[in-house]
């Protein structure tokens, strides 16, 4: 993108407005602080700086500027959370010179598009006879079937590949789409073969995928498509670009494709899916933008459990009220309302169980509570879930009803639950201590992918780095003192070149680094500088070099640089 249309972009957007839509921020000095969007936390570590249009997660490692924030809460590429940034300062983003990976992902839209129509297409033709059969069996109606664009691929090695290149397509469009599969003699051939087709649509209303369905017992029983530049399994839902519409003020998480589409056609326009995987933390976090409450719809077999159970921690984490269904007499949400109708189907959601309703029930469950032995297993399991629960007074009711249950006294489970907290506490108090007195560990930056080899040089590149991202009137004595071959570790170098070269602002990082790398820059844009900055420098670059001559730090031997850190967190 035009760099001087970023730069105008961004001069024009306020970040902390932006992040206030999605989080409490409180100032506190420079600086706007709140709860983490990105992970679960108690405390306060998210950072936002208006002044330097930035924001930094302390306890995650997240960090970067306005689109990446718009990035990240909404599931956008960059250029789609440009363009919604400019569109809220009332900016139009340049369409002239297109960068050929944005043409090219157009077509990528396009060729999914019209696959969609093609696999719709086929149920009219003869060949269709079982999908049509099946989709009858379903009970679905025509406009049912029309509104989520339900398909069939012939059964047939390259249908789809030549009505697709009779369209101006090509082969390597395909495979890249994730449409075709190069076989062993490096011909390529149809994915989908003989399969009733579900396209998946993104929140935007574009065919990003697709999953296909056997009409007989071969397997794999569900297909997906592969990820590919415009679809990523664990970042999307199925059904979710028509729930995000509801009015019923509240998300059902089903198991599949046709568990969605059998309750949006019986009036439940909420019902969502996620993509032949267990829900994740960042299909949570979608769902979390919608609404605060979520109603989870799983079979009630032991995979159905456990994937319930996965849920309701992932909820959790992004904010999330759970209730879990419970269906009598049905295996799945379609079944039941084939049986008893759309009206006994809704009182049965108001009758939905809370998440530690339903965790305390499966513990239950395993146990025969006639036995003393499985009395004190059932309640050593259910403490320590209970342990986990922030709230005192549901901790109480919930203890309540194990006790009963196991036909002792309340006051004496609570007292184990307490003892649980408190050790659950120690544990995580020792986790911290050990984090923060390992010198290695403190050193290393929160995104794994960025690893140091000789901690002791990277705390010096580090600081040097600081000062030159907020001070860039430093540049030219570190460029005396250092080149970026001199640097230990290879991210700090590549931020090094690029503030060398002038290019040490937001829009040149943001776009020429990567978002792990963008994430380290934000967190030093944020970090206090030495009083005196240009003996930082030059002591900074003497550390470096001396590092590079004996090759890194003797083993055992402590950085300076990180001991006075230890001792000013220590005062």
């Amino acid at each position: 993108m035009d760099q001087r249309f970023l730069d105008d972009l961004f001069a024009r957007v306020d970040i902390v407005s932006l992040v206030s839509k999605y989080v409490h921020l409180t100032k506190k000095g420079g600086n706007h602080f709140g709860l983490c969007p990105f992970h679960n936390e108690k405390t306060p570590s998210f950072s936002v700086n208006g002044e330097k249009q930035i924001f930094h997660c302390f306890g995650c490692g997240v960090g970067g500027g306005a689109v990446q924030f718009l990035m990240k809460m909404e599931n956008l590429e960059f250029r789609d959370a440009v363009e919604q940034l400019a569109q809220s300062v009332g900016m139009e983003v340049p369409k002239e010179g297109n960068p050929r990976e944005e043409r090219r992902r157009d077509r990528l839209y396009e060729l999914m598009r019209e696959a969609a129509r093609h696999f719709h297409a086929n149920l009219a033709r003869p060949e269709a006879a079982a999908a049509v059969e099946y989709i009858r069996r379903r009970a679905l109606a025509p406009q049912t079937v029309t509104r989520f664009g339900l398909g069939y691929s012939m059964d047939s090695w390259d249908d789809l590949s030549r009505a697709m290149k009779a369209k101006g397509y090509s082969e390597e469009e395909l495979l890249f789409a994730g449409l075709t599969v190069r076989g062993k003699n490096n011909s390529a051939y149809d994915r989908f073969r003989g399969r009733l087709m579900f396209p998946i649509i993104d929140v935007r209303g574009r065919v990003i995928a697709f999953g296909g369905r056997v009409l007989d017992d071969s397997l794999p029983k569900y297909l997906n498509s592969p990820d590919t530049p415009i679809f990523n399994k664990t970042q999307n839902l199925f059904g979710l670009n028509y729930a995000k519409k509801s009015k019923l003020g509240k998300l059902i998480l089903a198991e599949g494709y046709m568990d969605v589409i059998s309750l949006h056609q019986a009036g439940f326009d909420c019902a969502v899916a996620s993509l032949g995987t267990s829900l994740t933390s960042d299909q949570a976090r979608i769902i979390s933008r919608y609404t605060d409450k979520c109603i989870i719809s799983y079979d009630a077999d032991e995979a159905g459990q456990k994937a319930a159970q996965r849920a309701i921690q992932i909820f959790g984490g992004a904010g999330v009220s759970v209730q879990v269904l419970r269906i009598p007499g049905a295996k799945d949400p379609d079944e039941f309302i084939k049986k008893n109708g759309p009206e006994a189907f809704n009182a049965l959601l108001s009758q939905s169980e809370g998440q530690t309703e339903y965790r305390l029930r499966i513990i239950r469950q395993k146990y025969d509570l006639s036995h003393d032995d499985q009395k004190v297993a059932f309640l050593r399991e259910a403490s320590g879930m209970l342990a986990g629960i922030p709230n005192a007074v549901e901790r109480d009711v919930f203890a309540g009803r194990a006790a009963e249950a196991a036909g002792v006294g309340k006051e004496a489970l609570l007292i184990e639950v307490e003892k649980r907290r408190r050790a659950d506490r120690k544990k995580e108090e020792a986790a911290r201590h050990r984090e923060d007195i390992s010198p290695v560990n403190r050193a290393q930056p929160k995104e794994r992918e960025l690893r140091y080899r000789d901690t002791a040089s990277a705390m010096a590149e580090e600081t040097l780095l600081a000062v030159l991202l907020q001070r860039p009137e430093h540049c030219g004595q570190a460029k005396a003192l250092l080149q970026p071959e001199d640097f230990s570790s290879e991210p700090l170098a590549e931020i090094y070149r690029l503030v060398l070269a002038g290019k040490g602002d937001t829009v040149h990082l943001s776009t020429e680094l990567s978002p792990e790398k963008f994430s380290l820059c934000t967190k030093l844009m944020m970090r206090e500088l030495p009083k005196d900055e240009k003996r930082a420098v030059a002591d900074c670059a003497a550390r470096i070099r001396a590092e590079k001559l004996k090759g890194g730090a003797p083993a055992g031997e402590e950085d300076p640089l990180l001991a006075f850190r230890k001792m000013k967190a220590k005062k």
